[in-house]
């Protein structure tokens, strides 16, 4: 089989999360271990970053694996769900595994794959682990996919744990209150490896904090430590500057990643550095600084608060939950607009009455629809925003919605496109 052959044979043999929803999900690590112990546990042969939580894990994954990179390390990255190509979701040193790479461990595990049976991201996680081994990896940043205690990532022992936050998503799988869905982000503290929570919540601090006590963990509140002097957005870059609380030294950066819940990720990634420093690794504030600037070059990264388009001005961003579009409103009083416009999607297993009750009413909407099994009608979308008096047009595909908006709008206005990851993957432009 060619590349695309074996992802089509992988997806018609196995489960698939990002088209099938639950029932892709395997509430236990038993393949995954199966899967390791068969390529020889090459999880335990590099050094390794575990990233969970519900917003941000992403983006945190891939500043840390762009700051290492500055620093001279050969650095593995992992994540998940890919927007154009599965490659995106394994790279060295902002490199896609090359597609032999994964035509070959299909052909050479192809009847332990066809007797297992396990998830397309089990067998994707093992490809991953054996790939970052086989290459020396120095580090390897590895994104949770889904929860944290039950995930296919939590195989691994890290060098820290970081958390970023805890929101509701997933709550069919992963619980309906925060507590519950701490309780499973927490999965991923290990036995006296040091633990990073992002930012402070008290529902879910309490379940972090029971848990780095169990494990003999120390924990860290990134919030605690760095206090927001300034946000601002300027062109394609956004700049923060912090007040380390304890010792008073300001921190100035420039980021490629510019939506305001950025601020809550970078408090995590600089105190991660200090966190890594003290656990042998050599980052200085240069590595740093060039990291979190060059994010986006150096790691590929795509669909966070993109531009697509100047006049008028287009972004995209993959947030999808009430936490992330709650933000990304935040982020939009940032900039100044005639008249905001919104290309929405979801997938049809989520409660969006939440996030379709605190949108706009001035905003003019149209309503689209990804190109997976699980996407939400678009006209079931139209009748449900009414619901919350939000008027829209239907187009079915993204790109003749943002083409159509394009068309109809002035050149001060805002063309704001997202809802589903899915959404923004089917974007050709990106």
């Amino acid at each position: 089989m060619n590349y695309q052959e074996t992802i089509e044979y992988l997806y018609q043999l196995l489960p698939v999360f990002h088209r099938e929803g639950k029932k892709a999900y395997k509430a236990d690590l038993k393949n995954t271990l199966a899967i390791c112990e068969h390529l020889g546990n090459p999880q335990h042969k590099f050094k390794s970053i575990h990233v969970g939580g519900t917003n941000g894990k992403g983006s945190s994954s891939h500043f840390l694996a762009s700051i290492l990179q500055e620093a001279g390390y050969k650095t593995g990255l992992y994540t998940s769900p890919h927007l154009k190509s599965f490659t995106e979701r394994i790279k060295i040193n902002g490199q896609p595994i090359p597609e032999q790479e994964v035509v070959d461990y299909v052909e050479r595990n192809k009847a332990f794959i066809l007797d297992l049976r396990p998830s397309f991201f089990e067998c994707t996680v093992g490809l991953a682990f054996e790939y970052f081994s086989s290459q020396n990896v120095d580090i390897a940043v590895i994104e949770v996919g889904l929860g944290g205690r039950l995930d296919s990532t939590n195989v691994i022992t890290p060098e820290l744990s970081l958390i970023t936050n805890i929101s509701f998503d997933h709550t069919d799988i992963l619980g309906n209150t925060i507590e519950q869905i701490a309780t499973e982000k927490a999965g991923i503290i290990k036995p006296e490896i040091p633990v990073l929570i992002s930012q402070r919540q008290p529902e879910a601090d309490i379940v972090f904090q029971h848990k780095a006590a169990a494990t003999s963990s120390i924990i860290s509140f990134a919030s605690d430590r760095y206090e927001l002097n300034e946000y601002s957005v300027d062109s394609n870059f956004a700049k923060v500057e912090y007040t380390d609380t304890q010792n008073k030294e300001k921190i100035n950066l420039q980021s490629q990643l510019i939506g305001r819940y950025q601020i809550d990720n970078l408090r995590g990634i600089i105190n991660a550095v200090e966190i890594l420093n003290k656990r042998g690794f050599a980052i200085d504030k240069k590595d740093l600084e060039r990291g979190v600037a060059k994010v986006v070059t150096n790691t590929g990264l795509k669909g966070r608060w993109q531009t697509l388009r100047e006049t008028p001005k287009v972004i995209c961003d993959t947030g999808h939950n009430i936490a992330g579009i709650t933000e990304n409103l935040v982020t939009l009083e940032k900039y100044n607009y005639h008249q905001l416009w919104m290309i929405l999607g979801f997938v049809n297993d989520k409660d969006i009455r939440a996030i379709l009750e605190i949108l706009p009413k001035s905003v003019k909407f149209v309503f689209c629809q990804a190109d997976v099994p699980r996407a939400l009608e678009a006209s079931d979308l139209q009748k449900l925003a009414k619901e919350y008096q939000l008027e829209g047009s239907v187009i079915k595909d993204v790109n003749e919605a943002i083409d159509w908006v394009v068309q109809q709008a002035d050149e001060d206005d805002f063309v704001y496109v997202g809802g589903s990851t899915f959404v923004v993957a089917g974007i050709h432009q990106i």
